[in-house]
């Protein structure tokens, strides 16, 4: 069953970076398709592979929206999709994910650096980004591979 998550924020009950939100940590304000967004990071730690290797999943490849890549990596069968929307989440997009490193290198927020994480954007049939939070790199790794993947959440700000 999918957790209901708050899906909206008011631009005045923003708190300050690094501040609980919505379950998690409030990390950055962003665009997103024209609109404006808060994005906050989940406690969460899921690990499992991206999906099949050798599958091109329709739909996760967007560099900048983690929520319409990990619906269709779900749609898809990927057990660290599936876990993240239950939790009212998305794994992050290759933009989301640099900006949770960057509240990270402004001392915001904590992050697991033993291992790359997976994010939500897709390269191609073989492979998707991960990213490594203890200093920053974004790399590319086959989608079998067992990974970390930290969830986050959009808000809309009204």
């Amino acid at each position: 069953m999918t957790k209901q998550a708050q899906q909206t924020v008011l631009a005045a009950e923003l708190p300050e970076r690094g501040q609980p939100l919505a379950g998690g940590v409030f990390v950055t304000r962003y665009w997103l398709n024209g609109v404006e967004r808060a994005l906050i990071l989940l406690p969460d730690e899921l690990s499992g592979p991206w999906g099949e290797y050798g599958v091109e999943i329709k739909g996760a490849g967007s560099y900048s929206d983690g929520e319409a890549n990990t619906r269709a990596m779900a749609e898809a069968g990927s057990v660290i999709a599936i876990k993240a929307l239950e939790l009212g989440g998305h794994i992050p997009s290759c933009l989301e994910g640099q900006l949770v490193m960057a509240a990270k290198a402004d001392g915001l927020v904590v992050l697991n650096e033993e291992r790359f994480h997976w994010l939500s954007s897709q390269r191609a049939a073989y492979t998707a980004y991960i990213m490594d939070f203890e200093d920053g790199w974004l790399s590319l790794t086959g989608e079998g591979d067992e990974r970390l993947a930290r969830p986050v959440r959009s808000l809309i700000i009204q």
